[in-house]
């Protein structure tokens, strides 16, 4: 299955931490969460997921506890404070906010793949005339 981008650095930690504020998770109910909120734009691999996990448990942020075949994890009082305090940063860990914009940019996506695939010369062209006219619309709307 292909992966969807890369997130900035310290992203999945701050996602992690923020997914667990609703209460304790398992690696790929986290990894699912993140790819549902995004619409699928953003994917994490449990190579990315899993050692997170581990350092933010040495980093005494999050605690894990044995679940039948599964390891949960959940905030310790340091980690929940440490993610309410990121809920509130702007920047690359401002989930909530980019999170609304993840199944669009991810819908648009794969409408340009298609095109680019798919699509005849003159289709194409076409696609390219409408990002640019987007590209500016959307600067049009930073202006504002």
């Amino acid at each position: 299955m292909r992966r969807g981008g890369r997130a900035p650095r310290g992203r999945i930690r701050a996602e992690i931490l923020r997914l667990l504020l609703d209460g304790p998770k398992h690696g790929y109910e986290l990894m699912n969460l993140i790819a549902e909120q995004s619409g699928g734009a953003w994917q994490p691999s449990p190579g990315s997921i899993y050692p997170t996990l581990q350092l933010l448990e040495d980093q005494g942020l999050v605690a894990s506890a044995s679940d039948g075949d599964r390891r949960v994890y959940q905030l310790t009082d340091a980690g929940r404070e440490e993610a309410e305090r990121l809920q509130h940063e702007p920047g690359p860990h401002a989930g909530p906010a980019g999170a609304r914009l993840g199944p669009e940019i991810a819908q648009v996506m794969g409408a340009l793949r298609t095109i680019a695939m798919s699509g005849t010369p003159e289709q194409r062209d076409a696609a390219q005339s409408a990002i640019a006219e987007f590209r500016r619309t959307l600067y049009q709307i930073l202006a504002q």
